[in-house]
């Protein structure tokens, strides 16, 4: 079984199950009479985070940004993982599905000497402290990757393509990442139905409001990026049109006489006239000269 007890003192115990079978759902069922169906939520890959009380078990589910890089961004279960947290009595229940970081670092962290009078109520604020810090490194990290993306948008020749769908998978990402964040008020809040003083609770929620308003600024500042890339990509598509246009403002009185001179009449007297193809040539280089001095007064 995948049931492991990690810390026990007189007043607390702590049991941690890893990936848990229908086995292990049934001896938490039946051991500490937990209800069947919010066992089952702990299995399910892309249930929201959630707060639910059934007698005298609390139970807490939180999800937690994973560093896990999946091609497709579509659900929550793509950028986070679950961590369930049972509280009754004098007993703390984790369930995850797989290994976990903020399961990992408390493990060390549990059998220091400040931490050997642990309630199971101190071990799941700490627990939600490091749920919350995965998504303020998440915020860190995915900050820094939009500023050097701005840096070669705005100082280096990139592939727009390539661009386009890096600021489309940050977006992604990002929006994702609000959205476990605001569903997490729901258990969030319910911390202070715990035995624990307030000014550690008032530490978790300030830490909540932090981590969300950094990805409200994060989308904020990719929505704008996304819309500056693409006004320069119209910009440099216009700016290839204009050239083009200058060009064909040169050639076209060129084209008209040439069309004009090309059709070979023989009532066009100019034709047998001995001087009349370097007269014409002068006059297109003419008409080519003025063009330019034309498009150099106005800019273009």
């Amino acid at each position: 079984m995948a049931i492991e007890i990690i810390f026990r003192n007189p007043h607390c115990e702590w049991i941690d199950v890893e990936a848990p079978t229908e086995d292990d759902l049934n001896f938490l069922h039946e051991r500490y009479e937990i209800n069947q169906l919010i066992l089952e939520d702990t299995i399910d890959p892309n249930h929201l985070p959630k707060f639910e009380e059934d007698g005298n078990v609390k139970f807490f589910l939180m999800r937690e940004n994973t560093e896990l890089e999946r091609q497709n961004l579509n659900t929550i279960s793509d950028i986070s993982t679950k961590l369930g947290i049972f509280l009754m009595n004098g007993l703390i229940i984790t369930t995850h599905r797989m290994k976990n970081r903020s399961i990992y670092e408390m493990k060390k962290e549990i059998f220091l000497p400040e931490n050997k009078d642990s309630h199971p109520e101190e071990i799941a604020l700490k627990l939600a402290l490091k749920v919350m810090k995965s998504f303020d490194d998440e915020s860190q990290n995915l900050l820094e990757t939009m500023d050097n993306m701005e840096n070669e948008i705005f100082l280096k020749k990139t592939n727009d393509s390539v661009q386009i769908r890096r600021l489309y998978k940050l977006k992604r990402k990002s929006g994702l990442n609000t959205r476990i964040l605001n569903i997490s008020s729901a258990w969030v809040d319910k911390f202070r139905v715990l035995n624990l003083k307030e000014a550690e609770i008032t530490d978790l929620i300030d830490k909540h409001k932090d981590v969300i308003a950094d990805f409200e600024h994060l989308n904020a500042q990719i929505t704008n990026l996304i819309s500056m890339f693409l006004a320069m990509s119209d910009q440099r598509a216009n700016q290839v049109m204009k050239v083009l246009s200058i060009y064909a403002m040169y050639f076209f009185p060129l084209t008209f006489i040439a069309g004009i001179y090309g059709m070979n009449f023989d009532n066009m007297p100019e034709l047998h006239h001995p001087l009349a193809y370097f007269t014409i040539l002068g006059v297109m280089g003419l008409i080519a000269i003025l063009t330019f001095f034309y498009v150099r007064k106005k800019k273009w």
